[in-house]
């Protein structure tokens, strides 16, 4: 019966999703997001766009995780990343102030077609594992809500991308931004009455949640906390999705989506994560990713309010994801002709390729925060000093700087090996990834620093 409502209420949402998405789709419409009347979106529209991208159904899932493991400060340290908000919008203003219309713009003027290549490739990563991790937290969602079924989650991702899928490549980024409207609306009303009926449980404590260190201790969090503000100034840099919003509008209202979007995203973070404190404090079991341990400790009608609002956020984001996908291999990297099928196409491929990650075995939500944040390193030595401070860098400098934080990736990634293992410090995983950032960003800067001159 639980199955039976998580299904149809999401069923609901998609197709007043299909419902609300554009009647007729345009070439400016499907890349640049502008409505049929050829307005560009509005404040609302930007500010809920925004938020319902980036509190995600991973983020949501990362955020209750880490503070059911870490207490307060793991879900603090998640939530840290949604000051991407301000130093993406502090980002966006320097590049339009300087008659850039997008990053690649920017660092094409700067290094050439090296360097935009180097960051194509990162944003191009990015992307494929927004669409992989979503699809994971559906295929995980449907997996718990129906055990009893064969391959539940692989048809649950399958059916949920083709749905997906089916209105993004309609649309594009103009039904990608319709639709995230209704969506978050509708999130913002089933989170809320789930939020409410937690903090009004009778086995609720605000003190108890806010000096949780839940079940591992407060360290690892702490840790992540400052890998958090390491990552944070390049974060929003290499997220195509935010940067791509970030030139929709004019400079005021896009100044002030960015603002709202900030404190409305780290409250939803925030308050998602008591969910995983609370399991914590109650010492319930770990189980499938938290959803099995919701199961046992909330009511069904709290936790079917959960799922849902889950699923919502898998959907908005992938419709996003796709959207500034088919900008990056049309408009960035011209692979295709622009045109409808020619983004439709992109759309497709990076479907399709995120749908077959899902079935590499590795779960681990945190990981694709913490290794593409990693490798996003790279621009924050290139924008403090090029785009902050108006230097010149020298294009070897650029080099050394994305170089350092590709291997300082691939080695948080690959940190089983035995070859990796004798390199990194012994220590948690977050240890390691703390050490790592240091470094990139030590290398990063130096390497820039010597590179750097006054523009003339």
């Amino acid at each position: 019966m639980q199955a039976m409502v998580i299904i149809g209420l999401f069923g609901l949402v998609v197709a007043a999703s299909l419902v609300v998405s554009p009647r007729r789709a345009t070439i400016e419409g499907f890349f640049s997001g502008t409505g049929q009347d050829g307005r560009a979106p509005g404040l609302m529209v930007l500010v809920l766009s925004q938020v319902t991208t980036w509190i995600f159904a991973r983020s949501l899932m990362n955020s209750a995780i880490l503070g059911y493991f870490y207490g307060i400060w793991g879900t603090l340290a998640y939530a840290a990343y949604y000051a991407s908000f301000l130093t993406g919008g502090f980002i966006v203003d320097r590049l339009r102030a300087g008659g850039a219309r997008s990053v690649q713009d920017w660092l094409g003027d700067r290094f050439g077609g090296l360097g935009v290549a180097c960051y194509n490739l990162v944003i191009g990563l990015r992307l494929l594992s927004e669409v992989f991790a979503n699809l994971l937290v559906v295929g995980l969602i449907f997996a718990a809500a129906l055990p009893e079924v064969d391959m539940a989650r692989e048809g649950a991702i399958l059916v949920v991308a083709v749905l997906g899928l089916a209105y993004s490549a309609w649309g594009g980024l103009s039904a990608a931004l319709r639709t995230d409207v209704l969506q978050m609306l509708v999130f913002l009303g089933v989170f809320a009455a789930a939020f409410l009926a937690l903090v009004l449980s009778p086995g609720f404590d605000l003190g108890a949640v806010l000096t949780s260190k839940g079940t591992s201790g407060s360290w690892n969090g702490q840790v992540l906390l400052l890998v958090a503000l390491l990552q944070v100034f390049s974060y929003p840099a290499h997220d195509p999705v935010m940067m791509d919003r970030g030139f929709l509008a004019d400079p005021a209202t896009t100044r002030r989506s960015f603002l709202h979007a900030f404190w409305i995203s780290t409250l939803c973070i925030i308050g998602f994560g008591f969910f995983g404190i609370q399991a914590a404090l109650v010492g319930a079991e770990y189980e499938g990713q938290l959803i099995g341990t919701w199961a046992g400790m909330f009511p069904p009608w709290l936790f079917v309010a959960l799922l849902v609002s889950l699923l919502i956020s898998a959907l908005s984001t992938l419709d996003s994801a796709l959207a500034s996908a088919a900008r990056l291999v049309v408009d960035e990297l011209r692979l295709r002709p622009r045109t409808l099928g020619g983004g439709r196409a992109a759309m497709v491929v990076f479907m399709v390729l995120g749908t077959l990650l899902t079935l590499w075995d590795n779960q681990t939500l945190f990981d694709a925060t913490a290794v593409s944040g990693t490798a996003s390193m790279f621009l924050t030595p290139v924008l403090v000093v090029g785009l902050a401070m108006r230097r010149e860098i020298a294009l070897w400098a650029y080099v050394v700087a994305f170089g350092a934080a590709m291997l300082g990736a691939a080695a948080y990634f690959a940190r089983g090996s035995q070859f990796v293992a004798a390199i990194l410090p012994e220590g948690h995983k977050y240890e390691q990834l703390l050490a790592i950032c240091v470094v990139v960003l030590v290398v990063g800067f130096a390497a820039v620093i010597a590179g750097a001159r006054r523009r003339a």
